[in-house]
């Protein structure tokens, strides 16, 4: 494995804050961004301590672009149904992958090792889960989305 992906790997696995279900059979994310809803975007706001503002808002869904005070701007796209079915990203640093993909983080961060090279890209594109991230010091960008969120109408080439 390229050893600059292993760094960003082992960058993204640090520790998470985990909340424990009142049953105390489980355990989930405190965010869940990607598959979340509207409270998961307001606690991503909150964790990335960034600004947020409705940028477009269409018949088929609302896009939150929070900015974080290092300039990165992400993208939650909130279909009407109340889900986040898209996040993109781009910035002079990359955003805590780990938040920004909540419950599907494990499964993005097993394909990534499994991808060989890349010299500074990845592509990750399984059924549920599509995963597109590039860039290098000072120039992040990408993106992650559900196949099956899509929104009825909405193109992949929307999603910026």
């Amino acid at each position: 494995m390229h050893t600059g992906l292993r760094k960003i790997l082992a960058w993204l696995a640090r520790p998470c804050l985990i909340v424990t279900l009142a049953s105390g059979a489980a355990s989930v994310p405190a965010w869940a961004s990607l598959g979340g809803d509207m409270e998961s975007v307001d606690a991503d706001q909150a964790a990335m301590n960034a600004s947020e503002q409705i940028t477009t808002s269409t018949e088929a869904y609302t896009v939150y672009e929070l900015k974080t005070a290092t300039g990165t701007v992400v993208r939650e796209y909130l279909s009407l149904a109340g889900s986040v079915f898209a996040v993109t990203w781009n910035g002079p640093t990359l955003p805590n992958v780990r938040q920004i993909l909540g419950g599907y983080f494990s499964e993005y961060a097993e394909a990534a090792q499994k991808q060989q090279g890349g010299h500074g890209h990845l592509l990750i594109r399984r059924p549920d889960l599509v995963v597109e991230s590039s860039g290098r010091i000072r120039t992040f960008f990408g993106r992650a989305y559900l196949p099956q969120g899509l929104p009825q109408g909405v193109a992949v080439t929307d999603l910026k």
